[in-house]
């Protein structure tokens, strides 16, 4: 694997020492690999890949998918989709769809951590694998116009903050939940990334950078359901009235 700066392969050392000596989340590789070949067609795996910019701050790819596509066309999206036969395992699926997608060489990422399932309204099973480029510069990024527009960078850390946040309740099957939205512009454009890219980026947010966000995030059960945060949030407010 190509590295850059000495920062850049400590910080990623840091994060494998901590999430392979952790007992903070399940065995979720394994869980993978036990359940992988359940259901293939309703198997879906994306990329959280993470790279450290010049100030060392965490920064994530995500992309917009083109319009022309029949579903989802326009949405910013996290790269991936769905698993297909000769996938050995998420981590896999996941690679494959950045290197068909945005052009990233597998060889160039090191996977830190697989976070728990989401899963969608339409009964598909999303594994987020979050890895890290040991150096941005090596990647020169080949976006598939078939399905891609264009690929750009966030920091990580807005997906724990309010700024640039906001939120509308819904729901479904009974269950109300949020639904955030998070408004980021570069280059006089402006995306929104919302939904379940959003709940997931909350969620690595908070595993890597390990602290909770500053808002309620009030997830539906199919995204996780409450969080410890969200338990504190609310027990502090009831005691305030």
């Amino acid at each position: 694997m190509a590295m850059g700066s000495n920062k850049v392969p400590e910080r990623l050392q840091a994060l494998l020492h901590h999430f392979r000596s952790s007992n903070s989340l399940p065995n979720i590789t394994n869980l993978s690999r036990d359940q992988f070949n359940s259901n293939p067609t309703k198997r879906a795996a994306v990329l959280i890949c993470l790279f450290e910019d010049s100030d060392g701050n965490l920064r994530v790819f995500l992309t917009q998918r083109a319009s022309s596509l029949s579903t989802h066309s326009g949405e910013v999206a996290l790269p991936g989709g769905k698993r297909e036969e000769g996938d050995a395992d998420d981590v896999e699926t996941a690679l494959r769809e950045a290197k068909e997608e945005i052009g990233l060489d597998p060889s160039l990422v090191t996977v830190i951590t697989l976070l728990e399932p989401f899963h969608t309204k339409y009964g598909i099973t999303i594994i987020p694998v979050v890895g890290m480029l040991s150096d941005k510069d090596v990647f020169s990024p080949v976006l598939n116009a078939a399905e891609v527009e264009t690929i750009f960078d966030v920091p990580l850390e807005m997906f724990l903050k309010n700024d640039n946040r906001r939120a509308d309740e819904r729901e479904w099957m009974g269950e109300k939940y949020l639904r955030h939205y998070f408004d980021y512009e570069v280059e006089n454009k402006k995306y929104v990334i919302w939904a379940v890219t959003a709940a997931m980026l909350i969620r690595a947010a908070t595993v890597i950078l390990q602290r909770p966000p500053a808002f309620l995030e009030k997830r539906p059960k199919i995204w996780g359901g409450i969080t410890e945060s969200d338990r504190i949030m609310l027990q502090n407010s009831s005691s305030k009235q």
